[in-house]
């Protein structure tokens, strides 16, 4: 999930970067699966063939060629920017938050602490479990979230078991235990001692005390 070492860093390591917190590092981070674009691609594909029939009907006829390739321009350049979100849509997770980034000219994160999370439903369909991808459901404390709900995650089985992991495993020092920041709370004293609040004894005077 990231890009090899020595090489450029990868673009969600930037993204990365910009929002994280100091000292906060990402566990998990990947885009979206690339069937995302099987349905844009498609309408794409079907709107293009349109266009190319149009632009070929007749092409002495200046107005039926044009409104071809005015057609055939937008769908390619309709793909083109539903290809770039996906490639600059990231989602990443801390032992803190969850984060969605998108955008290509104005960039939006979106954010949700772990300690909101109160519950993580994983889906996967019949098409998802043969290209490999599903879908998360992120249920918090009462309120609905932007980020309830990421749909084409790849290996999701894989980001299940790690971000429950964040969730709900102890080990791990996330959701589990500690403040929406991710710091350990704060543990209680043991029952049964006690601190001694008792001031100091004075040190017994020597012979030339006063």
């Amino acid at each position: 999930m990231s890009g090899p070492a020595g090489g450029r860093p990868p673009r969600w390591a930037k993204d990365a970067a910009k929002y994280l917190l100091p000292g906060e590092q990402a566990v998990v981070a990947t885009r979206r699966h690339w069937a995302v674009l099987l349905w844009p691609g498609a309408k794409a594909l079907l709107v293009l063939l349109v266009g190319l029939w149009v632009l070929t009907l007749d092409p002495d006829n200046r107005f039926s060629s044009s409104l071809g390739l005015l057609v055939v321009v937008g769908a390619l350049g309709w793909f083109a920017l539903r290809a770039g979100e996906w490639w600059m849509r990231h989602f990443i997770v801390t032992r803190r938050r969850v984060l969605l980034t998108s955008g290509i000219v104005a960039r939006t994160v979106t954010l949700l602490p772990l300690r909101r999370i109160t519950d993580l439903t994983w889906k996967e369909t019949v098409l998802g479990q043969v290209l490999g991808y599903g879908t998360f459901r992120f249920e918090s404390a009462g309120q609905q979230q932007a980020l309830s709900q990421i749909t084409f995650l790849p290996r999701a089985d894989l980001l299940y078991r790690e971000v429950s992991e964040l969730l709900f495993g102890s080990d791990w020092g996330g959701a589990a235990g500690g403040d929406d920041e991710g710091n350990p709370e704060a543990q209680p004293e043991p029952t049964g001692q006690r601190r001694d609040t008792q001031p100091i004894p004075r040190l017994p005077e020597g012979p030339g005390g006063a």
